[in-house]
């Protein structure tokens, strides 16, 4: 009997001697924390979270398979850097170094797993040279310099077709672009612009089928659709110009430029041109600025800037009565 109680009293002083000892390890694991083995102290755990598309890719954690898959969590992790392995069949697989801040949350979730055989499909069905995309129309539009031709297809490939020829006479091109009507297009050189009709319209406004625009004296460094799909905002090494894309049309002069060759952007559909250029300032001196010039559909208002000063046109007078 004395035994006996001498056992229970050992085992009842052992479990409290234990109890003491691994309570800081059970209140730090319930408080987020982890004991170090290499510092030899408790530490605020961080954790991972993981999201492929597509899901349910292994993950790697430092070499180790984990039993999860994507989406999940890993938790109770020491600070430090990791190394993440993602994989999945038939998919690229993506490695990175993760880096575990105590007491945050280190979210990998903008992980896309390509796929070793993408979905390849070829579109055009002649050579071309250079194309554009119509993303609202899902059409697409191939230009072969070679023959001179235009071609056009749906997104699916399907429905090509040849919709214009280019002047035999036309070379070099610079650039070229669809009207917002999806009528024509045109193409430039630095010296000359050639406005095209697509063979299936019929409503053609112009006088021949090609209009030649030609700039002996200047030299063209890019050109844009207006809005209304006839006229043409042409920047060129001494001026922003608009000009009507009609055959012996004579450009309008809006800005007088003095840096040679300046870069634009146009906003079609607010109809605002953006241009980089050397005006002169208030004090008399010279700065490379980016200047927002408004284009707009009122084309007396356009004839008006004529000879005037950048961003300032010229007031209308009223006629006096009897006159």
């Amino acid at each position: 009997m004395f035994t006996f109680q001498k056992i229970r009293s050992f085992l009842f002083y052992l479990s409290v001697f234990l109890f003491f000892i691994c309570l800081p390890f059970i209140l730090s694991f319930a408080l987020g924390y982890k004991f170090n083995v290499h510092t030899l102290k408790f530490v605020k755990t961080g954790l991972i979270f993981v999201r492929t598309q597509p899901a349910g890719a292994k993950i790697y954690l430092n070499g180790k398979l984990i039993p999860e898959r994507s989406p999940t969590s890993m938790q109770e992790l020491i600070p430090g850097t990791y190394k993440v392995t993602l994989e999945l069949a038939q998919h690229y697989p993506w490695k990175g170094e993760v880096e575990v801040e105590a007491g945050k949350v280190n979210r990998v979730d903008k992980i896309i797993l390509f796929p070793q055989r993408p979905n390849l499909t070829q579109l055009n069905q002649e050579k071309f040279s250079s194309f554009r995309i119509d993303a609202e129309k899902k059409t697409v539009y191939y230009l072969d310099q070679e023959k001179k031709v235009i071609y056009r297809s749906n997104l699916d490939a399907s429905n090509f077709e040849d919709i214009a020829t280019l002047p035999d006479k036309f070379s070099q091109i610079v650039g070229w672009e669809i009207s917002p009507d999806k009528k024509k297009l045109f193409v430039f050189n630095h010296h000359q612009i050639s406005v095209v009709l697509f063979d299936t319209q019929i409503d053609y406004e112009f006088s021949s089928p090609s209009v030649f625009l030609d700039y002996p004296q200047e030299k063209i460094i890019d050109v844009f659709w207006h809005s209304d799909s006839y006229h043409l905002v042409v920047l060129t090494d001494k001026h922003v110009q608009v000009v009507e894309s009609r055959p012996a049309a004579l450009p309008i002069d809006l800005v007088e430029l003095n840096k040679g060759e300046s870069a634009a952007f146009y906003d079609i559909k607010e109809d605002v041109l953006y241009f980089s250029d050397s005006q002169k300032s208030p004090d008399g001196s010279y700065y490379n600025n980016l200047y927002k010039l408004e284009l707009s559909t009122n084309l007396y208002l356009l004839e008006r800037l004529i000879s005037q000063p950048f961003g300032a046109a010229k007031p209308v007078q009223k006629e006096e009565p009897g006159e």
